[in-house]
């Protein structure tokens, strides 16, 4: 039997029992805490409508496809293999979009190739940069994010480059 299925319950029994003893007010500090939330989405969600939208907007107007084809050399001479590219391309603005070209791939080239395997490292050693920075960014007052988007952005293709070269050995 799988324990990890017990895991939330019991923490949740956990966290019930601690406040008994301590005699907090489990449902008023939990209502108390959702209307703190309620300002922070408010403030957020234009920040994830933009990124949504631009994420929509790459895919749609071929931006992503004419990226994909510029950066194919670039992509050959560091060791990455080209059918990726678009998942590279694609991650930092979408993780849904991302899952969708990693499943693609996988029925393409199967599961355990190269590419397949290739493609798992460059959605699991990448984020959603966009996404992040639009949640991060809409939380605090410093509102310049191009240092650290880039920052980001290299962060991932290094993790890529470096892990398609580990994926040739093992």
């Amino acid at each position: 039997m799988n324990l990890f299925v017990y895991l939330i319950p019991a923490l949740f029994v956990v966290v019930f029992i601690v406040a008994a003893i301590r005699k907090v007010k489990v449902y008023d500090s939990f209502a108390e805490g959702v209307k703190g939330a309620i300002p922070l989405v408010v403030s957020l969600f234009p920040f994830v409508a933009a990124v949504l939208i631009l994420s929509q907007l790459f895919e749609a107007s071929g931006l992503s496809d004419g990226l994909q084809s510029l950066l194919a050399p670039v992509f050959r001479l560091v060791g990455v293999p080209e059918e990726i590219g678009k998942l590279a391309l694609v991650k930092p603005f979408s993780g849904s979009g991302a899952t969708a070209l990693l499943s693609e791939i996988f029925q393409k080239y199967g599961a355990d190739s190269y590419i397949a395997r290739c493609a798992c490292v460059a959605y699991g050693s990448s984020e959603t940069v966009f996404y992040v920075a639009a949640v991060y960014f809409a939380s605090v007052k410093e509102k310049k994010i191009a240092v650290p988007i880039a920052i980001a952005l290299c962060a991932n293709f290094i993790a890529l480059v470096f892990g398609c070269f580990l994926c040739r050995f093992f």
